[in-house]
């Protein structure tokens, strides 16, 4: 009996024609069982398709551990139409911020290369991401070096620690706007000066300003998860460890409406945006 049962589980594993049926001793095949059973019930189609779930991830172990980790959310976000000429960035106010540039350095409002691929477009899961884990975030710092905070935009979950640095030998401050959350103001008068500050709930965006140097700003979009992206000069994002799912996904930039697109992923996925409207 024991090599039936152990020939029988074989034959499931690879998906073969043969199964055991309780209170018999020899193998039938799945056609004569097919031919006398009635409909399966609820229960039974359940677990049907949890052993069909549990076989392919027998059969194909690295595509199971794809899902488990979820897969990438790809693309690019550009903007429709002309591309706005960058202004520079007038330091006069200040001579020893101006004395840290060769030449004006150009406005970070909208960055875009000849064909509108934007840079520092924020790519995030507006809905869908409830209840999933998504990856470590990466390390949330703001510098203030030559008069500008870098980065221009930056992702953060609710909670995590930001690092605010000075890098200049000459006094910021550095004023958080946010609505939901806290509002914080410090100054940092020396170089090398460092503060932590987190958030802790959920705002999109945060502007964040120095009232010493009203030319600079930077935005942070805070959100209860990690499935975000900042977009690079190139305009590309990447979204890591989505898993499988529906999702609405929302591209914001400062200047320009949010565009949100309804995306389904079942392995890696690419979505581009498209920014048509100025904000008023």
């Amino acid at each position: 009996m024991s090599k039936v049962v152990v020939i029988a589980v074989a034959a499931l594993a690879v998906g073969g024609g043969l199964f055991m049926v309780p209170g018999y001793g020899e193998p039938t095949s799945a056609d004569e069982t097919s031919a006398t059973a009635g409909p399966p019930s609820q229960a039974e189609a359940s677990a049907s398709a949890g052993e069909r779930i549990g076989l392919a991830a027998v059969a194909n172990p690295d595509a199971s551990k794809a899902a488990q980790d979820g897969f990438p959310l790809t693309g690019v976000v550009k903007i429709k139409g002309d591309v706005p000429r960058r202004r520079k960035v007038r330091m006069d106010a200040d001579p020893k911020c101006a004395a840290l540039h060769a030449e004006a350095p150009l406005d970070e409002t909208i960055v875009a290369d000849k064909d509108g691929n934007v840079q520092w477009a924020c790519v995030f899961v507006r809905k869908g991401a409830e209840g999933k884990k998504g990856p470590e975030p990466p390390k949330a710092v703001i510098n203030q070096e030559g008069c500008q905070y870098k980065p221009h935009v930056l992702g953060v979950m609710v909670g995590q620690e930001i690092t605010i640095l000075n890098s200049d030998e000459l006094l910021h401050n550095i004023h958080a706007l946010p609505f939901a959350n806290k509002e914080f103001n410090f100054g940092q008068p020396q170089k090398g000066m460092v503060e932590k500050k987190s958030f802790t709930t959920v705002e999109v965006p945060v502007k964040i300003k120095c009232d010493i140097h009203p030319w600079m700003g930077a935005w942070a979009i805070v959100l209860d998860h990690s499935f975000f992206s900042v977009t690079d000069p190139a305009g590309k994002f990447e979204i890591k460890g989505l898993p499988p799912g529906k999702y609405t996904i929302e591209a914001w930039h400062e200047a320009y409406k949010s565009v949100t697109v309804e995306v389904e992923v079942k392995g890696p996925t690419t979505q581009n945006f498209e920014l048509t409207e100025k904000k008023g």
